[in-house]
């Protein structure tokens, strides 16, 4: 069996309606917030030279499903990325699609973004969802992150997360809980 191949198509406003639809799902609006709020966040994202070319839509046999951006750690100022090298992107990332919850594609999408961010250049990829997302963090790991740390955010507590790809050699992120 031949694994999934997920298309990244970037975001323009001729998606911002289904995007603001996903966000009020329970399941994106329960680690997402408000949806009026993010939906405003995000289509200002979309007119902004340092997100719009990191916003995709992820896709698979043309069905679009699924909602991931990356971004240089340092672009957005936020203390609990502060220590991370010059060119580690960060993500983040919601299945929209309820239909599409539990089959795996979130690891399989997520691995294939990050490795296609190294590919390019990236010095490293990060992920840091609420330490209470477990499940989150279970796709996370089966994508190939591991936790580096537990860091403290104004939203509460998050586990930072790197990926490790056995293509590239380590970006030099120190593994130490904080």
């Amino acid at each position: 069996m031949q694994p999934d191949v997920y298309q990244f198509t970037r975001v323009t406003m001729t998606h911002y309606s289904t995007i603001k639809l996903w966000l009020t799902t329970p399941a994106v609006q329960k680690w997402w917030g408000d949806p009026i709020e993010q939906a405003d966040i995000l289509r200002e994202d979309i007119k902004d030279s340092r997100m719009a070319m990191s916003m995709n839509m992820v896709s698979i046999n043309n069905n679009y499903f699924a909602y991931i951006q990356d971004y240089e750690v340092h672009a957005w100022p936020q203390k609990h990325l502060n220590e991370l090298p010059s060119g580690t992107r960060a993500i983040d990332t919601f299945i929209g699609l309820e239909s599409h919850l539990g089959l795996g594609h979130g690891s399989r999408y997520i691995r294939q973004r990050a490795q296609q961010l190294l590919d390019n250049g990236a010095t490293g990829i990060v992920i840091d969802p609420e330490v209470i997302n477990t499940r989150a963090i279970r796709a996370y790991e089966k994508a190939g992150f591991q936790e580096i740390s537990i860091k403290q955010t104004s939203n509460g507590p998050v586990t930072l997360m790197q990926y490790q790809s056995s293509e590239h050699n380590s970006t030099g992120i120190v593994n130490k809980k904080v």
